[in-house]
């Protein structure tokens, strides 16, 4: 082979790896801080915030809002999260699905397993 084929190949394949780190790079957020939400659901609207924490691809934390304060676990993979509590004291599970935009905002969809879903907007304050 000749050393310049061996020179371009060793270029591609540093241009295929950094390519790959930084798209990497651009998937990874992180979710700790306080969230200010905007709910809709067909049994009106709502204005919950939660304070969360992420470590890896865990988060924890509280939401606090119309329905009292109590603690929230859920995950992160990429620029998808979901987010899970239950109301006291009938215990409805509440499920929050969506999607961080630029590190800032977040959007998505909100279930009331059994009872009702609706949507969220939501910024990082």
């Amino acid at each position: 082979m000749k050393k310049s084929h061996l020179i371009v190949g060793l270029l591609i394949s540093a241009f295929v790896i950094v390519g790959a780190t930084i798209a990497q790079a651009a998937d990874k957020v992180d979710m700790t801080g306080t969230w200010n939400c905007a709910v809709t659901t067909p049994q009106g609207t709502g204005t919950p915030i939660f304070e969360l924490k992420q470590a890896g691809d865990k988060l924890t934390g509280t939401y606090q809002g119309q329905f009292g304060k109590t603690a929230v676990t859920g995950s992160v993979k990429g620029t998808a999260f979901e987010i899970n509590f239950v109301l006291d004291p009938d215990k409805v599970k509440v499920i929050y699905k969506g999607k961080i935009e630029g590190g800032k905002k977040i959007s998505g969809t909100i279930e009331f397993v059994g009872k009702a879903k609706g949507t969220f907007v939501g910024e990082k304050g």
